[in-house]
């Protein structure tokens, strides 16, 4: 099985450029499905910490790169919303959190911030021991005592360390909110209506983005409407105070 990408066909969250090499590098088995960005991506054309997969080899080697929490040493691991990314050495921590189009992007935090992760939750049921089990957008599974608690649509902050739960911020009316796909990806903004919609389509949300206008473009003010599945609920922490991290689109493999 071939380890090259078509850069014209990678999903429109991959921070890269389409046009200026035909290939790139493909992700590897891992969580967030074929949206998962492959390491050496934000590595060399994002961050541009090395030039080429054998750099990026040998910086995992030294066990200084973490992926929420864990040493990684696959260079292409996917990488996908919401997950934050530590260079010890350095003392630098990153979020991946949307940008414009839905993009991803690299948010940089602080170290406290590091220790733990957002999830939605995308699914839920029962296990054996009469516990519930939530799974995450990215994968991970979550046991927890009392179901009534959490929903799905709902997002729960995660330790990074035992996977205990820190914070939960319910899917309402009210709620912050980031669009994460669409032509609406990377806007925030307050959910003020839900509509139901029967039968197998999709519930429609309305988001009005002024209520998060420190963190908006000019241009962004007013509504939009989306569908529920491209949404995602946050904290204002989650927002990022500091500029997100652009790709500069370089080249090699």
């Amino acid at each position: 099985m071939s380890n090259h990408q078509k850069r014209l066909s990678v999903p429109k969250s991959w921070p890269v450029e389409r046009k200026t090499d035909v290939f790139t590098v493909k992700a590897g088995a891992g969580p967030h499905g074929e949206d998962g960005v492959p390491l050496l991506i934000l590595l060399r054309d994002v961050l541009g910490y090395v030039d080429s997969k054998k750099e990026a080899r040998y910086a995992l080697s030294e066990d200084a790169i973490l992926v929420n929490g864990e040493p990684i040493n696959d260079e292409q691991r996917p990488i996908g919303m919401f997950d934050i990314i530590s260079f010890t050495g350095r003392e630098e921590y990153y979020r991946v959190f949307p940008d414009e189009g839905g993009r991803l992007a690299l948010t940089p935090i602080d170290a406290d911030a590091a220790d733990s992760r957002l999830g939605k939750i995308v699914g839920k049921q029962q296990v054996a021991g009469g516990v519930t089990q939530l799974t995450l957008h990215d994968g991970t599974n979550v046991t927890v005592d009392d179901e009534t608690e959490y929903s799905t649509n709902d997002s729960i902050v995660v330790d990074n360390e035992d996977t205990s739960i820190v914070a939960h911020f319910p899917y309402e009316e009210g709620a912050l909110v980031t669009a994460v796909r669409g032509n609406h990806g990377g806007k925030i903004g307050e959910l003020v209506d839900i509509e139901v919609t029967y039968g197998s389509g999709s519930n429609i949300v309305t988001v009005e983005t002024s209520v998060a206008s420190e963190t908006q473009r000019e241009d962004d003010d007013g509504e939009f409407e989306t569908v529920e599945e491209y949404v995602v609920v946050i904290d204002e922490k989650f927002t990022g105070g500091d500029e997100d991290v652009e790709t500069d689109g370089g080249e090699g493999e």
